[in-house]
């Protein structure tokens, strides 16, 4: 998943993306609104976590400007303690969540993911795709019980097909949420691990639509 974290405290900011990344996610920085409302309206993000405190646009604005222009990524607001009128002003411009300063890392890590489930219309924390389980909050996946040997990328590509099973996922649409912005987005490499991925989760389970992208299908591997 790719998480866009717009906070002006450089150690705050630090921390929660060092948080994000330990927990999967793929994390581009913005340390003001107007970079930050740049970025989330041009580039594709699972999930926002957005300080309201922020110079150069502050983040209602930046919020407004999102949902004004059709940005629908879950944002995760972050407010001061006790400022109640923040939060108001913020679930009215179209938060979806909020996390009260000082809080734990951990905190919004899980409320982040929480969110971004809920946005593939996931419900529970673990998300079943016949034999394959994804634990959304430990960032573990087992096949019939027993964890999957993965690496980082091929546990990115696999935790998105999981999210997204029995939906065409594009090679576009994939370079857009496994890579940051700065990253040259390679289709070969995705094509390769999807190979690879195929041979630890057996044949069937990740099709191929030519022309259009790939498919997890929500069944039992068939034997190979």
């Amino acid at each position: 998943m790719r998480c866009l974290i717009v906070e002006d405290d450089p150690t705050l900011s630090s921390q929660l993306a060092r948080a994000m990344r330990d927990a999967g996610f793929v994390t581009d920085c913005a340390t003001d609104g107007t970079e930050g409302e740049f970025l989330g309206a041009t580039e594709s993000y699972d999930v926002a976590v957005l300080d309201l405190g922020l110079p150069g646009m502050p983040g209602i604005e930046v919020l407004e400007s999102w949902r004004g222009a059709g940005v629908s990524m879950p944002v995760l607001i972050l407010t001061a303690r006790g400022e109640w009128a923040d939060k108001v002003a913020g679930f009215r411009a179209g938060a979806d969540d909020y996390a009260v300063k000082p809080f734990r890392l951990e905190e919004v890590v899980i409320r982040a993911q929480t969110l971004v489930r809920r946005a593939a219309g996931h419900a529970q924390s673990t998300i079943r795709a016949g034999a394959l389980v994804l634990d959304t909050q430990l960032g573990i996946i087992t096949q019939d019980g027993s964890p999957l040997k993965l690496t980082a990328f091929e546990q990115r590509i696999l935790a998105y097909l999981i999210h997204h099973k029995g939906r065409v996922v594009s090679r576009s649409e994939l370079a857009e949420h496994l890579y940051d912005a700065n990253a040259d987005r390679d289709f070969k490499s995705i094509e390769v691990v999807i190979g690879r991925l195929r041979k630890k989760v057996g044949s069937g389970v990740i099709e191929t639509r030519r022309g259009e992208g790939y498919v997890l299908n929500d069944q039992r591997a068939t034997p190979a």
